[in-house]
């Protein structure tokens, strides 16, 4: 199949588990076989601009005509058979779907948040869960508490983007790909077309290491951010500690917001070692020696990728109960899971984690089997060819195979749509 995917690519500034899905999926494309182009901005490049290219940025949110222009120019050149779009924020917009629509291209979308019913995507607001702007047409409470960045003028232009666009998204992609079941809940209950929403889980590649031994240490792996529990973590090490700790030590690893708190935190403790930001080997090796991933996050993750990568390599993880971490773990087969934002239950959660050797090597093999089954490159690649096949069957005419309903999928065949469909 000739693919073209379209992908703004996030900060380098900052890890980006989406930039990581896009990278693989593409050559897990063009190791098969399939030709694979790439329409794609960074935002890296937006510090090159000019300082009235910056203040325009902004702007070109909502909608970016130049966009609409060059793609459409790119599709009448390769003629692809099916368009996948990731990420459009901030350079892209929604723009790429009226171009895909004069070319009448079959598009998917795969979703890797909240940004359909929620302006910055995370369902999450001071600490704790917020749905106030799901099913709103006008987003006006994130606006109202600036989610985006604490700041009400950055926070506009996405709400203008997802009031302007909403209907255009859901009548211009073919099909949506949903990376849990979770969040196509959500995105059902806030009234997306659940005909075109199927769950497709992101594959993780094997890492070619796994453990050996029981492990040396806790390990979490992510942005140092409110919502991925950072500060419900160091409170329930405190705890621990307080009541003579565990005998394994926590390796933190990452960048972002709270390094500050955490550097001083860790600083001085024999029981904690902050590690700063890890390469992809560094992280790999990390994980294969890890007792088990924390992945304690207050906010509702979408699939949850450390969790993944740590059941490659036979490991288990320790995690919140809710989002997509619900469907990766298995509670006392693969990792144990948490109550969110409970100090105590993550505490007791670390503590019977490093506490049983023999039950932590079993859940470890458990978690390996489960990776296996449902989330190798194999896996990944056949889920990924089924779903393109379908789309381009049906706006075709050819009838397409309907979406099974399981693990991979959830939900009826999608009826083919006009060539015109969605344009502006």
């Amino acid at each position: 199949m000739r693919v073209l995917v379209v992908h703004n690519h996030y900060s380098s500034a900052q890890p980006s588990g989406e930039n990581r899905v896009v990278e693989e999926e593409v050559g897990l494309l063009r190791a098969a076989g399939h030709r694979v182009g790439l329409f794609e901005r960074r935002s890296d490049d937006i510090a090159g601009r000019s300082l009235l290219g910056k203040v325009a940025v902004p702007l070109l949110v909502p909608w970016n005509p130049a966009v609409r222009t060059e793609l459409a120019a790119r599709l009448r050149a390769d003629r692809p058979d099916v368009v996948h779009v990731h990420n459009v924020f901030p350079l892209l917009s929604p723009a790429v779907l009226a171009a895909c629509a004069d070319a009448g291209v079959p598009v998917v979308a795969t979703l890797h948040n909240y940004t359909q019913v929620c302006p910055p995507g995370t369902l999450h607001r001071e600490g704790r869960e917020c749905t106030a702007c799901v099913g709103r047409s006008v987003p006006l409470p994130a606006v109202r508490h600036g989610c985006y960045r604490d700041s009400r003028p950055a926070t506009v232009p996405l709400a203008v983007g997802l009031a302007v666009n909403r209907r255009r998204w859901w009548s211009g992609v073919d099909r949506f790909f949903c990376i849990s079941a979770a969040q196509r809940d959500v995105l059902v209950r806030s009234g997306m077309p659940a005909g075109r929403l199927v769950v497709k889980h992101n594959f993780v590649p094997d890492p070619g290491v796994r453990r050996e031994g029981d492990g040396e240490h806790l390990l979490f792996l992510g942005r140092l951010a409110e919502a991925k529990g950072v500060r419900l973590l160091m409170a329930a090490w405190d705890a621990l500690a307080a009541d003579g700790g565990l005998g394994v030590p926590l390796v933190v690893a990452g960048a972002g917001p709270l390094e500050p708190e955490v550097t001083a935190w860790a600083a001085g403790r024999d029981d904690v070692r902050y590690a700063g930001l890890y390469g992809p080997e560094e992280c790999r090796k990390a994980v294969a020696r890890s007792v088990a991933v924390v992945a304690p996050s207050l906010a509702r993750e979408t699939f949850g990728l450390v969790v993944a990568e740590a059941m490659a390599a036979g490991v288990p993880a320790v995690a919140a109960s809710h989002g997509g971490f619900a469907e990766l773990v298995e509670d006392g087969v693969t990792g144990l899971l948490h109550r969110p934002g409970e100090v105590a239950s993550l505490a007791e959660c670390l503590r019977r984690i490093a506490a049983g050797p023999d039950a932590n090597r079993e859940m470890g093999r458990a978690a390996r089997r489960r990776y296996e089954r449902g989330f190798g490159p194999a896996v990944g690649l056949a889920r990924l060819e089924k779903e393109y096949r379908s789309v381009i069957a049906g706006r075709s005419g050819g009838g397409g195979a309907p979406p099974s309903v399981g693990e991979s999928t959830g939900s009826p065949r999608v009826r083919p749509r006009g060539r015109d469909g969605g344009s502006r």
